[in-house]
């Protein structure tokens, strides 16, 4: 049996028993059955009973709320899609870039007025966010970034720090540049989405846990769709799959995503003396320019989270409970930790865990609804749900009550991906891309001369 407070420190911490709500007890009827007690079916789920609360809404989920990549994360609340603004212009247009670039910023403010509204206490803390070089090699990247939102008309968001007033912010080993926002915040995770679940049924909705789903079918001539789960049937004219990276375990959507493992490292609570010399006084969230992605957070005991990608992607897409610890990706996030802040070359890590992201083809975000099917969706957030998860609760409530509003007109609403390629083709690009972008990154640091874009990899990764 799953022992869910060892998922994450988020979990373990978040102050809940984790005891599972009762099971689905034989199939149901209801207005709106949604797979997963996610933030995404949860905030549809919170938002649907908003709207009309004489909605009959059912979330059934395998494990309990929380249990994927919300009770996991990186605690960070930030705007942006994992998708470019550039992107994005370059398939929908400029204006259609903007409006998406701006609901991400508005989501993290609904998200902070949402959980107050709910009587969430998530540990909401805006602090900005810091995208750090370290060394020369990094400087042109921050400079592209800014350069980006100052075309699509965002520039007086953020700003270029120099070494000194970089370090007047947080002091990391090496950086000599930082590229400042004001609009992301960090959160406690745990607190957040099993707030959320506990916000979800005061509005009367219901949420089975311990109940896989292993099947859907659209509607049939009764006008219902069907979860199908291991303890019975959910009926309904309209289903939600919101399950993200799990949704690949759903045959339909197999090749729609591949599960990329992101893994977490946790530091002891560092000393008065350790913060002082760090600083980091306004707890921003911070990432760095290497091409593999990195990402930071402190917590609100004084702890370093530290998270990246290098795990293994797997022949096959499975998703297994023993992936969420990779022994080599791990010790290197923790090699990370003291290189950037030497003063913790002796410090303890108490805890690590990961988990799975749910990564398109494109890496474009889907938010969609078929009304002759009943079959809804949201999913690809590959790493920046926190807030993408509010948007898309928000988008999915006005495609299902037919309310036209500016947020069904984002160009998230209604894309399709493409499928990923057949094994072994898929399991060969992914890997060789993973192996080649952790070469690059060290060959860049090494050089101290920037990426040039031009690689295989690069090129296969652009987004």
């Amino acid at each position: 049996m799953t022992r869910y407070r060892d998922v994450s420190w988020w979990l373990e911490s978040c102050g809940d028993d984790l005891s599972p709500r009762p099971p689905l007890d034989g199939s149901v009827d209801a207005d709106v059955a949604i797979l997963g007690a996610g933030l995404t079916g949860l905030w549809t789920a919170w938002y649907l009973r908003r709207r009309d609360p004489s909605l009959r809404v059912v979330v059934v989920e395998r494990e309990i709320a929380g249990f994927g990549a919300s009770g996991r994360n990186g605690a960070w609340c930030a705007p942006d899609f994992n998708i470019s603004m550039a992107r994005l212009a370059s398939l929908h247009g400029e204006d259609a870039a903007r409006r998406m670039q701006q609901a991400t910023y508005d989501a993290v403010d609904e998200t902070a007025r949402a959980c107050a509204e709910a009587g969430i206490d998530a540990g909401f803390h805006r602090g900005g966010s810091i995208r750090v070089a370290r060394g020369p090699q990094g400087v042109p990247a921050l400079e592209h970034a800014l350069a980006v939102y100052e075309r699509f008309g965002f520039g007086d968001r953020y700003r270029l720090l120099d070494r000194a007033a970089l370090d007047d912010r947080i002091r990391i080993e090496g950086a000599v540049r930082g590229l400042v926002g004001d609009d992301a915040a960090v959160v406690h995770p745990g607190r957040l989405v099993r707030g959320l679940a506990r916000a979800v049924e005061r509005a009367g909705a219901t949420i089975a846990e311990q109940t896989a789903v292993t099947a859907y079918r659209p509607r049939d001539a009764s006008g219902r769709a069907t979860l199908v789960t291991t303890r019975g049937e959910v009926r309904a004219p309209v289903i939600v799959l919101a399950g993200e990276a799990y949704l690949t375990e759903l045959r339909p959507l197999h090749r729609q995503l591949v599960p990329l493992w992101s893994l977490i490292v946790l530091t002891e609570p560092l000393s008065e003396a350790q913060w002082a010399d760090i600083g980091w006084a306004n707890r921003e969230v911070v990432a760095s320019t290497r091409l593999s992605i990195d990402y930071l957070s402190r917590t609100e005991d004084g702890r370093i989270l530290f998270g990246g990608r290098g795990a293994p992607y797997r022949l096959g897409s499975p998703i297994r409970g023993a992936y969420d610890r990779h022994g080599p990706t791990h010790e290197r996030l923790r090699g990370f930790v003291r290189s950037w802040f030497p003063v913790l070359r002796d410090v303890r890590f108490t805890h690590a865990w990961g988990g799975p992201l749910g990564m398109a083809r494109d890496w474009h975000p889907t938010v969609a609804f078929d009304p002759k099917s009943g079959i809804a969706t949201a999913r690809g957030y590959v790493g920046h749900g926190v807030a993408a998860t509010n948007l898309s609760g928000r988008i999915l409530t006005d495609l299902l009550t037919a309310a036209r509003s500016p947020l069904t007109e984002l160009p998230v609403v209604g894309h399709r991906s493409p499928n990923w390629e057949v094994e072994p083709f898929r399991y060969l690009g992914v890997r060789y891309t993973q192996w080649a972008l952790g070469r690059l990154d060290d060959r860049i640091a090494r050089s101290g001369r920037p990426p040039t874009g031009r690689s295989l990899a690069e090129r296969l990764a652009a987004h």
